[in-house]
């Protein structure tokens, strides 16, 4: 197995800057998904692995070998794209062997590789159909054979499950993890969906505007976010900001800004103990930790504070019911069990888990508890 280690890495066209100084290091056999908003610099970076855009600065190693100047074909790398990239007059069968007959490898060797790759991917009854012929995913499963089959050191995948329905979606992301456990090769995997990201990825790379924002395991970046963006783009349903005012003996609690009459006061269950640069701070909760106050079953465990709410609009969605409030003038998004579901209209006790809050620097958005 190979690794793959990305140093100081810039790319510019012009005066443009798309890439900002990227380091990630992929370890032997690691699953690494790239992700971020649209235009933030991924399928670039992508690109420069593949050697398919020049590099301005910085160095790409796979291994112990800088390919900076090295050509596509020589870097052992095999690549999956968004379009699948199938040539429609063939069959799977010859897409699938294109590649080692384009490099003379003897017949018996591209049968011997086909059968094991078809086995694989489950698709030896489709080895004589063309890509009309094929679904969404079987062609995504096409193009997934059409790059095993080479053995490669490293597998590029370039958001290869965009064009499939969220059913399909679903299906193929459970495929492409028992794939990687299958064959162990280390994985580079754009997407936009943090969804997929937090599915399949041993570390996930987040990017932002051309630079690498946070770079650690998914229930890491999930949990500890760096900073505000990563906060607000990772999770289903974003992370809640409110606006506060540090208060109480070594910063052990907050004041919610915007609110009228009695401040609304949370006590955090690890003090700021002079972490804050400021007295503005934001905090920042998951909706799944604002749940419905029960006030006779207690807080258990957990250090909760407790506020009211008026309801908004409240979205059953089966095993959940998403509702939105409204909280010191911000709306906020709450995970309920669908027992607890409210009407809207209603002002509700919220019991809010103070020991999963992150609080963020007003100025800089950077994570300071």
């Amino acid at each position: 197995m190979t690794s793959l280690t990305i140093r100081n890495l810039r790319k510019s066209y012009g005066a443009l800057e798309v890439l900002r100084g990227i380091n990630i290091e992929a370890r032997p056999g690691e699953f690494v998904a790239l992700v971020g908003p649209s235009g933030c610099g991924k399928s670039t970076l992508l690109s420069m692995i593949a050697g398919l855009e020049s590099i301005t600065s910085g160095d790409i190693l796979i291994g112990d070998r800088v390919v900076n100047q090295v050509p596509p074909k020589d870097r052992d790398i095999a690549m999956v794209f968004q379009s699948y990239a199938l040539y429609p007059t063939m069959t799977v069968q010859e897409n699938i062997t294109f590649g080692m007959e384009s490099r003379k490898v003897p017949k018996a060797e591209q049968m011997q590789a086909l059968a094991r790759v078809a086995q694989l991917l489950q698709i030896e009854p489709l080895l004589k159909r063309r890509p009309a012929q094929l679904s969404g995913g079987q062609r995504q499963r096409v193009a997934m054979g059409r790059a095993l089959v080479r053995d490669p050191a490293l597998f590029l995948f370039d958001e290869p499950l965009s064009n499939l329905d969220a059913k399909l979606r679903v299906e193929m992301r459970s495929e492409i993890k028992k794939l990687h456990q299958r064959v162990g090769k280390t994985t580079i995997y754009v997407t936009h969906d943090q969804v997929e990201a937090m599915t399949l990825a041993s570390r996930i790379a987040v990017m932002h505007k051309g630079e690498l924002q946070q770079f650690a395991e998914p229930q890491t970046i999930y949990d500890r976010p760096d900073n505000k963006f990563v906060a607000g783009f990772m999770g289903a349903a974003p992370m809640n900001f409110l606006s506060a005012e540090v208060t109480g003996e070594q910063g052990s609690s907050l004041a919610l800004a915007g609110t009228t009459g009695t401040p609304v006061t949370m006590n955090l269950a690890v003090p700021l103990n002079g972490k804050a640069t400021t007295r503005s701070v934001l905090l920042g909760v998951r909706p799944e930790h604002i749940t419905l106050h029960h006030p006779e079953r207690g807080p258990g465990k957990r250090a909760c504070a407790v506020v009211s709410a008026p309801v908004e609009i409240v979205e059953p969605m089966g095993a959940e019911t998403m509702v939105s409030l409204r909280l010191a003038g911000n709306e906020i998004i709450a995970r309920f069990e669908p027992d607890d579901a409210p009407e809207v209209g209603q002002t509700v006790p919220l019991s809010v888990d103070m020991s999963k809050v992150c609080v963020f620097d007003a100025q800089t958005e950077r994570l300071i508890n």
